[in-house]
């Protein structure tokens, strides 16, 4: 049995290492600033559901701008795109703390500058997470993600203290300051870190092109899909204690900016050990039974805190919580990157955090007007329900366990020679595949070729069809189409050695001399049948 990658592996690469600490401060900071936004929410309204929002709003561009930053994330340098966003960032926490410290801030204007850095961190996160495979080895990869949580929390069990205290004593506006100078060493690092980039003779995607890749993809791989309605729920309902607890700390436990502050350092610290017992966790139970576990012990502890009324009681049920929020973050977001080939990784990770955070933001307006409606305590009741829900849901859609497949490039791929001159934007192109199958193989033949077909759609072909020949029964046909040349060629470099697992199986039942016969044609549309509808699928002779 192979031995198990230490927790502290990533560290032996220079490059994870300085990022990481980096990625720390900035980790420091916005922690701050959540503290000071949070809280500066409650002295502008007395409206739960107002404050709520500020968690919303960090989430909501998340959910909103995630998608076409995994774009970017794939066919753009991710250093660039990183450097970009924590930039962008720095500025927009300039300008909130300039606002803050000459009283102009108001509840929505508030909300507004909170929304911008959420879409900041909205284009940093696919690239940063995508960028752990250029880092770190993939053996190393599942601890780089855990060694990422651990840090994020470990700030989590001082930052919200010190953005506390700092609010407490200087005012929600140092916060605001300090948080835009912690951008500063990770800018820096990035800045330093000098990526190899494998070649790439294709020309870049285009935007909506590359978008509906990743789209297809996902949709097309049903452990992905699984990963992302599960997490979707999981944010929907654990997002009620981060989002009510400026109001629990407020109204519950009689506190200030500090005890709220200390109240999401236990959450952190929790958070710190479910890190540390992550490996441990994972190699003595499957990833379903973790996440169910985690469900249930999240909703025991949601529902302890808004039954408590209690200060020391409080922060004990916090603990509980971040260790299982942890547990179950890191999961998912490990079988999204296991699950996925490197050319698409950025926009699958991109697709979790929209459904992870999504849920979020539409769980924090929920629990906001429920804490309005019923109170903070009697939210966090309604929102431990909804976690037991999650961990029921694993009986009909359980979690996979981490992808095991190769899905490294296959790199078998030769661009044919052609004897028609094409330019890359030729097309649209059709791929007819040519078998002889003998009639006792077909059970086996269509079996294989539903597989094929997942791959061949994942892989950007469109309009698959299997036929068969009525004269020649023995003969079938695999065709589909790709809009250019340069798509075709795109097609075939994405292939992974786990995609070609099902091909020699084909080969084998082919009765035909040598391999299936590839006929590769360029339709013209031509004779229409009437005025509008042309005739497709004539190729060019």
């Amino acid at each position: 049995m192979p031995e198990r990658p230490s927790m502290l592996a990533p560290f032996k690469h220079e490059t994870f290492r300085l990022l990481w600490l980096a990625m720390l401060i900035s980790n420091l900071g916005a922690l701050v600033q959540s503290v000071g936004a949070g809280w500066m929410m409650t002295t502008l309204t007395d409206s739960h559901s107002m404050v709520a929002l500020v968690q919303a709003f960090t989430t909501l561009p998340i959910t909103i701008f995630s998608i076409a930053a995994g774009a970017l994330a794939d066919n753009f340098d991710r250093r660039v795109v990183m450097i970009i966003a924590q930039t962008g960032m720095a500025v927009v926490s300039l300008l909130l703390a300039a606002l803050a410290f000459i009283g102009l801030l108001s509840p929505w204007l508030l909300l507004g500058f909170t929304f911008l850095i959420g879409a900041g961190t909205a284009l940093f996160n696919p690239s940063w997470q995508a960028s752990m495979g250029d880092i770190v080895p993939r053996s190393d990869l599942p601890s780089a993600v855990t060694l990422n949580a651990m840090g994020f929390n470990m700030m989590r069990s001082i930052g919200p203290a010190v953005g506390g205290l700092i609010v407490a004593l200087v005012g929600a506006a140092a916060a605001f300051a300090l948080n835009a100078v912690t951008y500063v060493p990770l800018i820096a690092a990035l800045l330093r870190w000098q990526p190899e980039r494998a070649p790439n003779r294709l020309p870049r995607e285009q935007f909506g092109s590359a978008i509906m890749a990743g789209v297809r993809y996902v949709s097309l791989s049903p452990n992905l899909t699984t990963v992302l309605f599960r997490s979707f729920l999981f944010g929907l309902a654990a997002i009620a204690v981060l989002a009510l607890l400026p109001s629990v700390a407020e109204e519950y436990v009689d506190g200030d900016a500090l005890v709220y502050g200390t109240l999401l350092g236990c959450f952190g610290i929790g958070a710190i050990g479910g890190a540390f017992l992550n490996g441990r966790i994972r190699e003595r139970f499957s990833n379903e039974l973790i996440v169910r576990l985690a469900c249930v012990g999240f909703a025991a502890s949601c529902a302890g805190l808004g039954i408590s009324r209690d200060l020391m009681v409080s922060h004990l049920m916090l603990l509980p919580t971040g260790l299982c929020w942890v547990l179950t973050m890191s999961l998912f977001n490990v079988s999204i990157q296991l699950s996925s080939p490197r050319w698409v990784v950025g926009r699958a990770l991109s697709l979790y955090q929209t459904a992870t955070f999504g849920g979020m933001a539409l769980g924090s307006w929920i629990w906001g007007l429920s804490a309005d409606a019923a109170g903070p305590g009697w939210a966090l009741i309604m929102a431990a329900v909804v976690l037991l829900s999650c961990a029921l849901v694993g009986f009909k859609l359980p979690l996979p366990q981490f992808e095991q497949r190769d899905l490294d490039p296959l790199n078998t791929f030769n661009e044919p020679m052609l004897r028609l001159d094409l330019t890359p934007r030729s097309g649209p192109i059709m791929v007819m595949v040519d078998y002889r199958i003998a009639q006792a193989d077909i059970p086996q033949f269509l079996a294989l070729m539903a597989e094929r077909r997942k791959v061949r759609l994942r892989d950007g072909a469109r309009q698959w069809a299997l036929l068969r020949d009525l004269e020649r029964p023995d003969l079938w046909v695999e065709s589909y189409h790709v809009p250019t040349w340069t798509d075709y060629v795109r097609h075939n470099l994405r292939r992974t050695k786990a995609d070609a697992e099902n091909f020699p199986a084909l080969r084998a039942l082919h009765q035909g001399e040598g391999s299936p016969h590839v006929r590769r044609m360029i339709e013209r549309q031509t004779v229409p049948l009437d005025d509008e509808t042309p005739l497709r699928g004539t190729p060019e002779v």
